[in-house]
């Protein structure tokens, strides 16, 4: 079958179209027709090699963290799907290609495609609303009433983040560029700060919790906003000892991860606020709560731009450029 693979680290020209095996259907596996993959920041990290020490993956692997396609065979153990179910999924870490024209997937981390989606809509959602979903809900407890601050409103994690919020009863305020600030309040924000004129810092205070995706500066200084008690929440931040446990990682790992985020976790221990690093879990679960919101209309994706399968490494340069004005980028299989 055709698939993109990344056939060495850090070059952004390694990624190539390629032919390879057929996926291997396990007993707790559903085999997928790929419709539509979106692009992820995460796909351009893992291309050059910056997620090494948590995803050490072997080379030549194939690319792509998002689908939504077409069960076209069942495991033995599987229980949930049939031939001929539309699902989308994030399949789990280990088992990253969605970059192809089929991949199997654990059951457990696949959920019926929500009905009023097309499959480029619904291929764009489960990195980004998984991840929405584990820090606000899971993490962060998100409560009626509460400030919550997310950072880059227009990006593809951004845009559901502000409207899960919102659904949680937040009031939500976001950061975005001038060009976007109308649809940011379409999406439900109740403070927009545009950056390009604001320093957020300045304008924004007492909030409850801030869901940080651009790190550096951004994140330092959005310790500042957070009322005493507060937590910040980054999927790019310094990983912290808790997600080296959580990955299983050997104690020296944990020991280099725990380093790494110390200088930020006592900045935040002077802010008197918490300070944890997210990296986003498959889970048909969520999904599948996920699916719910979508198809009452609480949530709805944005898709920037579509790319054919063929231009899959134009897709990417696309969003490593800053072209997407706002939401994902997919590419459609034909």
């Amino acid at each position: 079958m055709k698939a993109f693979l990344v056939e060495r680290y850090g070059d952004k020209d390694a990624l190539r179209a390629g032919e390879v095996p057929e996926p291997k259907t396990g007993r707790d596996d559903v085999l997928i027709q790929i419709r539509a993959a979106s692009i992820n920041p995460l796909d351009r990290m893992i291309r050059d090699g910056e997620m090494k020490t948590i995803l050490p993956y072997r080379t030549p692997f194939i690319l792509g963290n998002d689908l939504a396609g077409v069960v076209v065979e069942v495991g033995a153990a599987v229980t949930r799907f049939s031939v001929g179910d539309e699902v989308y999924a994030r399949p789990d870490k280990d088992r990253i290609g969605t970059f192809a024209e089929r991949i199997a997937v654990h059951q457990d981390d696949v959920a019926i495609k929500p009905e009023t989606l097309t499959m480029e809509e619904a291929a764009s959602l489960p990195l980004v609303a998984l991840t929405s979903w584990q820090a606000l809900v899971e993490r962060a407890g998100v409560q009626p009433g509460q400030k919550v601050l997310i950072h880059a409103g227009s990006g593809g994690l951004g845009t559901i983040a502000v409207q899960l919020a919102k659904h949680l009863g937040a009031h939500v305020a976001t950061t975005t560029s001038t060009a976007n600030v109308d649809l940011m309040k379409r999406l439900g924000a109740d403070v927009v700060v545009d950056y390009k004129k604001q320093a957020f810092e300045t304008v924004l205070h007492d909030y409850d919790v801030v869901l940080d995706s651009l790190g550096g500066e951004t994140l330092a200084n959005s310790m500042r906003v957070l009322k005493p008690g507060g937590k910040v929440i980054s999927v790019v931040g310094p990983p912290d000892a808790a997600f080296g446990r959580e990955l299983g990682a050997n104690p020296v790992i944990r020991l280099v991860m725990s380093a790494l985020s110390l200088r930020t976790r006592r900045r935040a221990r002077r802010h008197h606020v918490t300070y944890s690093f997210l990296f986003m879990r498959a889970g048909g679960d969520q999904l599948r709560e996920l699916t719910r919101l979508v198809d009452a209309g609480r949530i709805r994706p944005l898709v920037d731009t579509v790319f054919p399968f063929a231009s899959t490494r134009e897709a990417l340069e696309y969003v490593e450029a800053g072209r997407a004005k706002a939401g994902k980028v997919v590419v459609r299989m034909t």
